[in-house]
């Protein structure tokens, strides 16, 4: 595939020379990270990544994926997989949001394995995919809410964080259904977050939720479930 060469090599520079080697220590130790970091704060990569952003203009899907997969797979430092995360959601790949891009977005949640990561991809990506697509998407994350790897079934909980009036309360309804006996913290997590975020749309259904999941519930889940109740 087509990839940007010449940006990534720009990008991975400019990343290493806005690093700082005491900040970097301290960032992989919060993240237990086995990836180290090039110990750049959010604000000062934000400010790196503008001028590429701004200038960023991917002649074809093709070529925009190999640039996000170049960055994210060749990554020897954390802060070039953020990189690839804010060029997948650059508002130019906007029209390449679409079911086909799901399998893309599957390998850098799997690849990831991290919640820093695979919640930017749930709510961001593959959100805006489930709220362009719904009919096509939908039968997808059914899917990856009973799939083996338990960060794909993280993203099906999450992926409608961001979604308010326009949730689809089935397919919430079902990947937490899915996940609700698992007693892993992040799935755990992952489904008072998104229970909690639902409810400030709806929490009549929420409340409704939390009492019919009874004690299959966890005390994790039902506290973040009910946080803002």
């Amino acid at each position: 595939m087509p990839v940007d060469a010449a940006l990534v090599s720009s990008v991975r520079r400019a990343l290493a020379d806005a690093g700082d080697p005491d900040i970097a220590v301290g960032q992989q130790a919060y993240m237990k990270s086995e990836m180290p970091f090039r110990g750049v704060p959010a604000p000062v990569l934000k400010a790196v990544l503008r001028p590429f952003l701004r200038s960023y203009a991917p002649i074809d899907r093709a070529a925009h994926e190999a640039t996000v997969l170049e960055l994210w797979d060749g990554a020897g430092h954390r802060e070039e997989r953020y990189a690839a995360l804010a060029f997948a959601r650059h508002r130019r790949a906007a029209g390449w949001l679409d079911p086909d891009a799901l399998e893309l977005h599957r390998h850098l949640v799997v690849t990831g394995a991290w919640w820093d990561l695979v919640d930017e991809i749930a709510a961001h990506l593959v959100g805006a995919v489930v709220a362009g697509h719904r009919p096509a998407a939908t039968p997808v994350l059914m899917s990856w809410a009973v799939d083996g790897d338990p960060w794909v079934r993280r993203t099906a909980v999450l992926c409608q964080l961001r979604h308010r009036a326009d949730t689809d309360v089935d397919l919430l309804r079902s990947a937490i259904e899915a996940n609700v006996d698992d007693r892993s913290f992040w799935l755990r997590k992952a489904i008072g977050w998104a229970l909690r975020e639902y409810a400030k749309t709806d929490p009549a259904w929420v409340r409704a939720e939390v009492a019919r999941l009874g004690e299959r519930l966890s005390g994790l889940s039902r506290r973040e479930a009910l946080k803002n109740l």
